[in-house]
């Protein structure tokens, strides 16, 4: 009758297909692993029809085994990975021992999701979502990186990782300063890239997408389902401002928008009717994810050592995507960035520039962000010595004029100068 519903299909079975790698050497495995993963990752789905889930073995030896598991977005995120990673454990235990499922019933399903939150999201709940982040992205600025390539007029979505670390040092020192500012890690490092994108741009109106786990209630702890929303965070900047005003005003702005994390992206990119443009996502174009959610689960298969691989899928979703972990005390992260408009080069410098920020904003929050350090010390040198060393040996025994001749002599269809046409 004109009304969209639920379709829930019973039960679905899932076929697990194994290849057979053992008869390569190492060497052309590791390569295989890489390509049977890529090609399974860009296997498109069927939503009407489903499972949302696939999974491939792969046999390498007698003892060790590759599980690749791809999931839809649309039924997962990164809070369901860490969820999928513990019942899974758990019913591995049972059922390797004969045991029945451990796991206990669900008091609610991902569809009962979906209906609370089309129902709670009306009339003044809807309104005074829509209205708060309308004020908030009035009249904002796209933010427009320094690109290594000129921007092709539709978005092909190819991409690249760039993984990188900071030390132990490093990592408690921002941690120090966080909690003795009154802020989360996740402000703290928000606002070193802000700083960071404001120095390689020039913008003071900066505007830069942020997932949240959307999971306000116990009760959704333990589903698997596509909770995640995306809030976009704007921040006004100006070079005489010290870091620790700018996290001040980056808190605000922050605890303001997890306020109003309920209104979906989408909705919101419906309403503000942006302008259509295939060569760029709307609203922000660069995002940054803290991975602090319990997502991270290790599978923990009794009599098995498990190790997680970190595969890239030449794929990015936006100009430019920062997520950071921390793992064993250090903070670590990968940039996703669209290698139709970046050299890896460009974005191997971004982390070392950041972890340089960092170190500034640590050993001095008033200095203004406009002359905070960016460059690190080999940076400095190629800059300040190597690139200026242009001392040249010229004969002393010929004038100007002589000089300039022979160079003539030796380029004579060369252009020495040009005026006007």
């Amino acid at each position: 009758d004109g009304h969209a519903i639920q379709v829930i299909t019973p039960c679905q079975t899932m076929s697990l297909p194994s290849v057979d790698l053992r008869s390569l050497p190492k060497a052309e495995q590791s390569v295989q692993v890489q390509q049977i993963f890529t090609n399974n990752f860009h296997q498109p789905f069927d939503l009407s029809k489903g499972p949302l889930l696939r999974g491939t073995l792969l046999r390498l030896d007698d003892t060790e085994q590759v599980l690749l598991l791809t999931m839809h977005h649309i039924i997962s995120d990164g809070w369901s990975r860490g969820v999928f990673h513990r019942e899974l454990s758990a019913l591995y235990e049972a059922f390797g021992s004969g045991q029945p499922s451990p796991l206990p019933e669900l008091s609610i399903q991902y569809a009962d999701f979906s209906v609370w939150q089309r129902t709670w999201l009306q009339d003044q709940t809807l309104e005074r979502q829509l209205s708060y982040w309308k004020q908030q992205l009035a009249g904002f600025t796209p933010l427009e990186l320094p690109t290594d390539r000129v921007r092709p007029p539709q978005q092909t979505f190819q991409g690249a990782w760039q993984f990188f670390g900071f030390s132990k040092k490093v990592s408690q020192a921002i941690k120090t300063v966080s909690q003795q500012e009154g802020c989360t890690l996740f402000m703290t490092l928000l606002t070193a890239f802000k700083i960071l994108l404001y120095r390689y741009t020039g913008q003071e109106d900066i505007v830069i997408g942020t997932a949240v786990a959307n999971r306000a209630v116990p009760e959704l702890e333990n589903l698997i389902g596509c909770f995640i929303n995306t809030l976009a965070l704007r921040s006004h900047l100006s070079g005489g401002l010290g870091s620790r005003e700018l996290l001040t005003r980056i808190q605000q702005t922050t605890l303001g928008a997890y306020d109003h994390q309920y209104l979906p992206f989408e909705k919101l990119v419906d309403e503000l009717q942006l302008p259509r443009d295939l060569s760029r996502s709307p609203v922000f174009q660069v995002l940054f994810v803290l991975q602090n959610a319990p997502t991270r689960h290790a599978l923990q298969l009794t009599g098995l050592t498990i190790t997680q691989v970190m595969l890239a899928p030449k794929l990015s979703r936006l100009d430019l995507s920062l997520h950071i972990w921390e793992e064993e005390a250090e903070l670590r992260g990968v940039i996703e960035y669209n290698t139709d408009l970046f050299e890896a080069s460009t974005i191997e410098r971004m982390p070392r520039h950041l972890q340089t920020l960092l170190e500034g904003i640590v050993a001095n929050p008033e200095q203004p962000i406009s002359t905070l350090p960016l460059l690190t010390k080999a940076e400095q040198h190629q800059l300040l010595v190597e690139w200026n060393n242009t001392q040249t040996a010229y004969p002393q025994d010929n004038c100007i004029h002589q000089q300039f001749e022979a160079q003539a002599n030796r380029t004579p269809k060369a252009i020495a100068v040009v005026f006007e046409e």
